[in-house]
């Protein structure tokens, strides 16, 4: 109760202070039609501006009614603060902000007005409610003569301004790690979202630290090192419109005592297979890192960067047999390590062999690369081919550890078996289950150096895979226009005049005058300018240009303005690499290569695609847009709207776990998509454009 008594006392402080505030969106006509005036201990006061009504609360000057109280007004211009000092009392606000500080008998007590403290005509006006909280003077409103008396011979205690109070976690309370966020208020019209923040109490300025629809919802926080300080919680209740509708706010110390535990092994359990390992935290770290030290040979392994909430395989070998310590670590934004203990594991795993690359009565009639899959070091590796008829067999390769590319001929038709042979580093062999195959052995011509759909735009080397001994080769291309055919050497320079679509293929001779044909490739032959990337701004203007869109979204959806940031100058180069039509050169102000049709169609740009086992470019559209505006909405929205992101979105006010949120919905195949998102905000301090205040 005396927290209760005390936070009366200091929103009725907040409350006047904050009418003497009022915006400079009030009109002089709204002034004066309210005509509302002032009586301090029996005088009339004259105040100018006059005190005015804004959302049902009457706004007052504050430093009229506090001098005229014996009270000290102090005015900080830097950090637009106003402190009033009364006796053992004092309240501190802060302009166009709904935060009241009070500090009475050496307690500090936050509250929540339903008015911001604002600026009029150069006088502060807070609600009526602050001045008797701050001053704890009576006071009363007369409806009918439109008088605000103020009487100090009678005493008030601070009142709420809002029935909602945070309750899971007490007022000064100090959070050592993970805790529940929950709040309890009777029924708020209007509300359609809560957010807990956390202020730094020396600027009033913070982080989001979880959002949700369900107000009365309980949210698990785990706080980041980067926390660690005097702090104010906040619960604020929001409209769909972003307006403030209730809220509380309450002194607390963030802490952390780090805590680090391996989760999926305990300690002296027999490891014989993978087993899937994670992080349990007491805190948000930036990334962890799993270690394995073997307690015979002294070796080392650390795995990259990894997701703090995903899990990790560990695949042991026969190298790991006998005991391994294994620990995770935790790594906050500046690279501070935080191990768990270590967890020593007996790993016992047999050799084992396997054959990969094919499965059981696959039909081949074409090449296949085959691998073999062991768990211990190989030194020599053997591909073999068995007649299941016969019994015969063939060594298809003998190499030390590598993969071999299976293109069978007619020779070895007919139903086989595959499996490979391998040997240790101490010349122990081992030999894999067998592949029972069919394999059709029909002579086949595979084109390669060109791709259906590929666009050349000069020289190109041709050559060919097939599976029978070729006497003779030739290659003949065809314009699919007119007609005309050519037979070419395998380097072709294309002519002038050659510009349009062609058709090409391989001939072979083989067992001397028997013929074979690859299929025919479509491409395009293409010798007008190229246009390529080009730059949306200069680069040391980029993030700025960025910057802006990102907190403009955050403002209206509450995405990380850092991560959107991080992601565009990722994307794009800082802005150098934007996709433009190749053949155009029409500038598509996508930032972020999404592909498909936007506001202003498309543009075709290259991607990768893969014939015959070799890798080529090929044409493609992506989005364009009118302006990099659009492209930016587009981004959001896809973001805000598909189903695989909704994980991201749970997340998405936090730069950090939005990254890798992002890489767990699928938005980069990079693994270390996450940690360039997060270098990128550290390095330049991209997490400022999510602060803010209430």
């Amino acid at each position: 109760m005396a927290r209760r008594n005390n936070l009366f006392k200091w929103r009725y402080i907040i409350s006047f202070m904050m009418v003497l505030l009022l915006p400079l969106l009030v009109t002089p006509d709204v002034l004066a039609n309210s005509s509302i005036k002032l009586m301090v201990d029996g005088e009339d006061i004259i105040a100018t501006p006059e005190p005015f009504i804004q959302n049902d609360r009457t706004l007052v000057p504050i430093r009229i009614i506090s001098e005229e109280l014996g009270a000290q007004v102090n005015w900080d211009n830097d950090d637009r603060t106003v402190e009033i000092i009364k006796d053992d009392m004092s309240v501190l606000l802060r302009i166009d902000s709904y935060l009241i500080e009070y500090n009475t008998n050496n307690e500090k007590i936050y509250n929540l007005s339903d008015v911001p403290a604002q600026i009029i005509d150069e006088r502060t006006f807070v609600p009526l409610r602050v001045v008797s909280n701050a001053l704890g003077v009576g006071i009363e409103w007369d409806d009918l003569s439109r008088m605000v008396y103020i009487d100090s011979t009678k005493s008030s205690n601070i009142e709420n301004f809002f029935d909602i109070q945070i309750s899971s976690v007490n007022s000064g309370q100090v959070i050592n790690g993970t805790i529940n966020l929950k709040s309890v208020m009777s029924n708020i019209e209007k509300a359609s979202e809560i957010k807990y923040i956390l202020l730094n109490r020396d600027t009033a300025k913070g982080f989001v630290i979880a959002r949700g629809t369900d107000l009365e919802a309980s949210f698990k926080w785990n706080p980041s090192i980067e926390d660690n300080g005097q702090k104010i919680l906040v619960a604020a209740i929001y409209g769909s419109n972003g307006t403030l509708l209730a809220g509380d706010a309450i002194p607390v110390e963030v802490n952390i005592i780090p805590k680090v535990y391996l989760n999926g092994m305990y300690e002296n359990q027999i490891i014989k297979n993978s087993t899937e390992i994670s992080a349990n935290l007491n805190f948000t770290p930036a990334y962890v890192k799993y270690e394995m030290i073997h307690s015979s040979t002294g070796d080392v392994y650390i795995s990259p960067k990894w997701d703090p909430e995903g899990s990790f395989t560990m695949i042991p070998v026969m190298e790991d047999n006998g005991y391994l310590a294994i620990k995770v670590i935790a790594y906050d934004i500046n690279d501070n390590s935080y191990p768990s203990d270590a967890v020593t594991v007996n790993v016992n795993v047999s050799p084992q062999v396997s054959l990969r690359g094919v499965s059981n009565w696959q039909s081949i009639d074409g090449p296949i690369t085959l691998r073999a899959s062991t768990n211990f070091n190989v030194s020599e590796t053997e591909y073999i081919m068995r007649d299941t008829i016969t019994g015969s067999e063939i060594t298809l390769s003998k190499e030390g550890f590598g993969s071999y590319t299976l293109f069978p001929g007619p020779d070895m038709a007919g139903k086989k078996e595959l499996y490979v042979k391998v040997k240790d580093t101490m010349g122990q062999t081992y030999t894999s289950a067998p592949v029972y195959v069919n394999v059709s052995g029909t002579p086949k011509l595979l084109l390669k150096g060109i791709g259906p759909n590929q666009v050349v735009t000069g020289d190109f080397e041709l050559n060919v895979l097939s599976n029978v001994t070729l006497d003779s080769l030739k290659y003949t291309m065809v314009n699919t226009v007119t007609g005309v055919e050519r037979d070419i050497d395998n380097g072709y320079t294309p002519s002038q005049g050659d510009t349009g679509t062609w058709k090409i293929k391989a001939e072979g001779i083989y067992n001397s005058n028997k013929k074979i044909e690859s299929e025919y490739v479509q491409f395009t032959i293409y010798q007008n300018k190229i246009y390529g990337p080009l730059p949306i701004i200069e680069k040391n203007k980029f993030i700025d240009m960025a910057s802006e869109l990102a907190k403009d979204t955050y403002e209206d959806t509450g995405m990380s303005a850092a991560l959107q940031t991080a992601q565009a100058i990722l994307e794009t180069g800082w802005g150098q690499s934007v996709p433009v039509d190749k053949y155009s050169g029409q500038f598509s102000y996508n930032l972020f290569g999404i592909k498909g049709s936007g506001s202003a169609g498309s543009v075709i740009s290259n991607t990768w695609e893969e014939y015959n086992g070799v890798a080529y470019r090929v044409d493609d559209y992506f989005r364009a847009y009118n302006n990099i505006n659009e492209s930016w909405d587009d981004h959001n929205k896809l973001l805000l709207t598909a189903d695989r992101y909704s994980i991201y979105r749970d997340v998405m006010y936090d730069s950090s776990k939005g990254a890798w949120a992002l890489r767990r919905a699928g938005y980069a195949t990079d693994s270390q998509y996450p940690i360039k998102l997060i270098d990128i905000i550290n390095r330049y301090n991209l997490k400022a454009l999510d602060e803010i205040g209430i």
